[in-house]
């Protein structure tokens, strides 16, 4: 796979106009057509909506089921040990900055309006049985285990993991369509590539549409319930501008002033919320249903995940089932590309973990907390109305709950807080990653295209909403979900057939070599007293000018002797890097940097040390490691004498052609 980032990295970033344009072009079609034929777009909307649910239900059950069990079996193959990104990539996040970006992009709002309302349902109107009974409120929390746990988070971690791993493992754009070049290799920068990223703004901008449709309706029942302010489409409308604005400000502020802080926010709440609950609450009958709900699920997931209600047909699969694998597919390439461009440095296995795994219990934790509060006050304290509130609208169903508790009125304030704050992540989120999926995968974009995006997916909110309300948006997400899932299955392929490569190199590139001889009798003493003085950044830029440079020279003109295209490049004495090109076929690079590590005696953890700037700390020395096409290599050539390095670029070299031979 060749680097087609080292000549646009020096240009300024700007849109991919084949992809800008058709996309655009494609929204706002659809944003004229819900707007100038609202009746006929509502028609249309439902026809398509229950020709999909009818025809290809079994298609939906069966994708996000391969995604699923796929998921997980990289996660526990060898596979697992792959960084996405170089070798000697860190995390650019810590963990809980990390999760709670990637918590707030992945379900947010959804949460909030369907905590208390899903369960409830489920229970008032199960799919099978009878209303209103013990077996009724378990299916019903089992229902909604299955509808937000770990199928909707695997189907956010496979695509963020498709994207990390061809953007930062194999320098390729950190678009979707990185993800085919195994199969079509240079194409994906042609038609098919474009039209991949297009479906996938489509349907990315149609499933935060719906996100911020739930969004507004639940944020106007909130300031109905605590100001009295009127609920109607008018007032919708104007929450959903507001909101874009407040979104656009925070794309301005950027990820990491933005996002980053706006998630952080909204995990202190929602902490503080589900504690409420918990400790208001019945806490030990919730902590007891936590655990046999999580078992219940467990034991039936498989039943659950293949149930197309074949044998007894049922408007409710499409109505809730269909629906949800629809929502978190046409969602994923934006929750996938959002959690990828945060996730540079760990290992696919730490990243399914933590991308999948942990958010799927906290979502689990927090349906038991609210659901079976819900269902425990409706079933066993007899408060009937708050079914009854639910069954006819869910967006205050949330609201009506806390009601039930001291405080009321602080705890809806913070509720309807938390959704405002997640309707402006999920925009500027939405924003951010539309904006780089019509860039060539980059965000360093002029600031009008991230506003452009931010206002567009406001419109196509509006518009939708304006259409048929949440059936128009529903209906959008299930129908942009169908072409999508295609993509997925493919790309699918394509990601396994790369890590088996990946691995066969790893596997090349750990057989054993020859030790480096040394006819000079004082070289292992020169070694030894290299080491134990323990070298400065200084003395590493030296070997790199007077040892390092020679070496990859000598090394380059003689491949150019027989006929490879070689360069060396360098920035003046701080780093050397040599590249080979072997055509269409993965390129060689043999280079040198310095490394700051802490002595042997020193016991800093929690210090952050920068690869080439000396800070003059008397804990810090430095190495002079070898960086392969994969990164650093973890091994310290600082003292070698020129004959040695050549000798271990040969070796490296041979492990490179015999890693491409494997793939012929």
């Amino acid at each position: 796979m060749t680097d087609s980032s080292d000549n646009s990295n020096q240009q300024p970033a700007h849109f991919n106009p084949p992809v800008f344009y058709s996309a655009t072009a494609v929204l706002l079609l659809m944003v004229a057509y819900a707007v100038l034929a609202p009746d006929n777009a509502t028609s249309t909307f439902q026809s398509l909506q229950e020709w999909v649910v009818t025809h290809m239900s079994w298609y939906y059950v069966l994708t996000v089921a391969i995604i699923l069990i796929g998921t997980i079996a990289i996660a526990m193959s060898s596979f697992g040990e792959i960084k996405m990104g170089p070798e000697h990539a860190e995390p650019d996040y810590d963990f809980v900055s990390w999760f709670a970006m990637l918590f707030s992009a992945g379900m947010g709002i959804g949460l909030l309006f369907f905590g208390v309302a899903e369960p409830v349902m489920h229970y008032l109107e199960p799919p099978v049985g009878e209303t209103g009974t013990v077996y009724a409120a378990e299916e019903a929390m089992v229902l909604t285990f299955f509808h937000w746990g770990f199928h909707a988070w695997a189907i956010y971690a496979i695509v963020a993991l498709i994207l990390a791993y061809f953007s930062y493992r194999h320098k390729l754009p950190l678009t979707l369509r990185s993800a085919l070049y195994p199969m079509i290799g240079e194409r994906i920068y042609g038609p098919i590539g474009h039209a991949v990223d297009v479906f996938a703004i489509v349907g990315t901008v149609c499933g935060v549409a719906t996100t911020l449709g739930y969004g507004v309706l639940q944020i106007n029942s909130g300031l109905n319930h605590l100001f009295g302010l009127p609920v109607g489409p008018t007032v919708q409308v104007v929450l959903i501008i507001v909101t874009t604005i407040l979104a656009t400000i925070s794309v301005v502020l950027g990820l990491d002033a933005g996002i980053k802080r706006l998630s952080q926010l909204n995990m202190t709440l929602a902490a503080i919320l589900l504690i409420m609950v918990l400790l208001l609450g019945s806490t030990i009958y919730l902590l007891q249903a936590f655990v046999q709900n999580f078992g219940t699920y467990l034991s039936q997931i498989v039943d659950k995940t293949f149930d197309l209600f074949a044998y007894a047909p049922t408007d409710w699969l499409g109505g809730w089932t269909i629906l949800y694998w629809g929502w978190w597919m046409s969602w994923s390439p934006f929750v996938g590309l959002f959690i990828a461009r945060i996730s540079r440095g760990r290992t696919i296995r730490e990243f399914v973990v933590g991308a999948m795994l942990v958010p799927a219990l906290v979502t689990m934790l927090w349906m038991t907390f609210f659901g079976n509060s819900a269902i425990h006050m409706i079933l066993d304290q007899g408060l009937t109305e708050l079914g009854e509130i639910v069954a006819k609208d869910q967006s205050v169903a949330l609201f009506q709950f806390l009601e039930q508790f001291p405080f009321s009125s602080v705890f809806s304030f913070v509720a309807v807080l938390m959704v405002i704050v997640f309707f402006v992540t999920s925009a500027d989120s939405g924003a951010l990653v539309v904006n780089m999926l019509s860039s060539h995968g980059r965000d360093d974009t002029p600031l009008w295209q991230r506003i452009f995006w931010c206002f567009l997916i406001g419109t196509v909110a509006v518009a939708l909403l304006l259409a048929g309300g949440l059936g128009s948006l529903q209906t959008a997400v299930i129908a942009s979900a169908l072409p999508f899932s295609a993509i997925l299955l493919i790309s699918m392929y394509g990601l396994v057939k790369a890590l088996r490569t990946d691995t066969t190199k790893r596997i090349t590139q750990s057989a054993v070599v020859a030790p480096i001889s040394a006819r000079n009798p004082v070289v292992w003493q020169r070694r030894l007293k290299n080491a134990l003085q323990l070298p400065s950044l200084a003395e590493v830029h030296e070997y790199i000018r007077d040892i390092g440079q020679p070496a990859l020279d000598e090394f380059a003109e003689e491949m150019r002797k027989n006929g490879y295209e070689t360069t060396v490049k360098e920035k003046g004495d701080q780093w050397i890097q040599l590249e080979v090109s072997h055509g269409e076929e993965v390129e060689f690079i043999y280079g040198i940097y310095p490394k700051a590590t802490m002595k042997p005696d020193a016991s800093h953890p929690e210090k952050e040390l920068n690869d080439t700037y000396d800070d003059g700390s008397p804990d810090t020395y430095f190495r002079a490691e070898v960086h392969l096409y994969e990164g650093g290599q973890d091994y310290d050539v600082m003292g070698w004498t020129k004959e040695q390095l050549l000798t271990d670029m040969v070796t490296q070299y041979e492990r490179h052609l015999q890693f491409l031979h494997t793939l012929r």
